[in-house]
């Protein structure tokens, strides 16, 4: 089913990662940091900046990514917010993709080091996510961007960050996105489909592990308005949201709400390109030595190019 490669990595990961369900959050920050590899691409982006931006629950650290680039019209601009379960990663753990994506589509970056869970429960991540969108739409052009050229994108919980934002910005008349780059997204709390079933255990990311994501996110009444932002699989109409490129791997129990996800899309006529990886597991883009990651990436920036070409939005 996959080669010798993946199949280390994903031998790797289901032997070696920690045993986030029998952890504190805080618990499971350390041992997830204690795994972290240096980025080796550091000179792939002319400078990062560090900053501060307003946030509905104070100062929401960012970093931004500035590519090499000759000319002189104003680039593409993109909020990425990072996976980690709602609960750990941050700025450092996804550095080293970060400037990938701002390399290799030339684009300016936005990370979000959005709130965590369980200390902030939702909609904190959500409302975080959706003020960087805001930000990044009001402060474009003295960036280098171009407003008209707004991407947001995020893997895992991060893919659940900018799927709501999207939502809550049509419905709130919001930035205009240009496009929204969701990677194995995170969905549905429910936690209860086929792939759930097949690939639950075994390949790395566990159903257990994702419940207990949930479970860390969710307020305990379960009271969350608007719904959708949230879970974003509740919205009630997909109509006029952005272009969509989605990422899935088959080896992954997230697999089945990101193809349900893009399907809705496309029912409701929004474009969408998805991507499905049937011997890859979750996280695969996000190990930037790893080959498969590397051609999957490659497309990825592709399909991020074209979407954000002059003219296109």
């Amino acid at each position: 089913m996959f080669d010798e490669e993946v199949a280390a990595v994903i031998q790797s990961l289901d032997a070696g990662f920690p045993r986030v369900e029998e952890m504190t959050g805080a618990e499971a920050r350390a041992a997830i940091a204690a795994r972290r590899q240096p980025p080796t691409n550091l000179d792939a982006v002319a400078k990062t900046e560090d900053r501060e931006i307003p946030g509905p629950g104070g100062a929401i650290p960012v970093r931004l990514y500035f590519p090499h680039h000759d000319a002189d019209e104003p680039l593409p601009v993109v909020v990425f917010c990072h996976g980690g379960g709602f609960v750990f990663c941050d700025i450092e753990s996804h550095d080293g993709f970060c400037r990938d994506l701002s390399a290799r589509t030339e684009a300016v970056v936005i990370s979000v080091d959005y709130r965590l869970a369980p200390e902030h429960k939702a909609p904190a991540a959500a409302q975080d996510a959706y003020a960087a969108l805001t930000w990044a739409a009001e402060h474009a052009r003295e960036l280098g961007g171009d407003p008209d050229r707004l991407v947001i994108a995020g893997d895992s919980a991060g893919g659940n960050l900018a799927a709501g934002a999207c939502l809550v910005a049509r419905d709130t008349g919001g930035p205009e996105v240009a496009a929204q780059v969701l990677i194995y997204p995170a969905l549905d709390p429910a936690c209860d489909t086929a792939s759930y079933r097949d690939y639950g255990t075994g390949y790395g990311n566990t159903k257990a592990a994702m419940q207990w994501y949930w479970r860390q996110y969710l307020p305990e009444d379960g009271q969350i308005e608007p719904r959708y932002q949230i879970e974003p699989l509740a919205a009630d109409t997909f109509c006029d949201l952005p272009p969509a490129i989605v990422v899935t791997a088959g080896l992954d129990p997230l697999s089945d709400e990101g193809r349900a996800y893009a399907t809705a899309l496309a029912g409701d006529g929004v474009p969408v390109t998805h991507r499905h990886y049937p011997g890859l597991f979750h996280g695969f883009l996000t190990i930037m030595p790893l080959q498969a990651g590397r051609s999957a990436r490659d497309l990825l920036w592709h399909d991020l190019r074209a979407a954000t070409k002059r003219g296109t939005s």
